[in-house]
């Protein structure tokens, strides 16, 4: 379990969670806090407040936008080697599982901002924590890698807990996990995706710039 008490810093204020054996999606505008929240609970940034039961202390794992800790003189597959920690799954299952086997001998240097995604993507399976924490996972994908990402996220095959940030209110619509919505440092909304999504919280939350249509989230351009 996770949990967070009355914490205030720079940018939230007076924060109070749980996360026990739950999915979880953060949403809200820019500078809204969702970023500093993520990092914070993956106990990146120097805290008091939150508390782990202690069978989870070394369980998390938080996977940022825009990975950019690659050693430039090491292959993709050495990097997930590296991240390999319980050998739950082979290296070349998951690569083959997200048909990018072609990557495993390329120097990670030569990564497209895509690839580097989909290879901390899969460093994060390998990682095996209780909880993955994503900050924007479906960033620099195209299509096709995003509807890979969202099968992933969906299933409960390779990871237990999924926590992610995202804009793609789609993708949290679809995926269905409940849903925290910060607005200026504050949590606003903590319930279920079919709460968040009904009419007068979307009205209310997004200024009637977003629709439920067909099934769908779709922004009104």
């Amino acid at each position: 379990m996770l949990r967070l008490d009355n914490y205030s810093n720079y940018i939230l204020n007076n924060i109070s969670l749980k996360i026990e054996n739950r999915n979880l999606i953060i949403l809200g505008e820019n500078g809204s806090g969702k970023t500093t929240l993520a990092l914070m609970l993956s106990k990146l940034l120097e805290n008091n407040d939150v508390l782990f039961k202690k069978s989870n202390t070394k369980l998390i794992n938080y996977i940022p936008v825009g990975l950019d800790i690659f050693d430039e003189f090491i292959t993709v597959f050495e990097f997930l080697d590296i991240n390999c920690l319980h050998n739950k799954y082979s290296i070349n299952e998951v690569l083959r599982v997200f048909n990018i086997n072609y990557l495993k001998n390329k120097s990670c240097k030569n990564l497209s901002s895509g690839e580097a995604q989909l290879a901390s993507i899969v460093g994060a399976i390998l990682h095996n924590a209780k909880y993955t924490i994503f900050d924007e996972p479906t960033s620099n994908l195209d299509p096709l890698r995003v509807k890979k990402i969202y099968t992933l996220l969906k299933q409960n095959r390779y990871l237990e807990y999924k926590i992610i940030i995202t804009h793609n209110l789609n993708l949290a619509y679809k995926l269905g996990y409940d849903i925290i919505f910060l607005k200026d440092g504050k949590i606003i909304f903590d319930g279920s995706c079919q709460n968040f999504f009904n009419t007068t919280n979307l009205t209310t939350f997004f200024n009637n710039s977003v629709q439920k249509i067909h099934d769908n989230i779709m922004i009104d351009l």
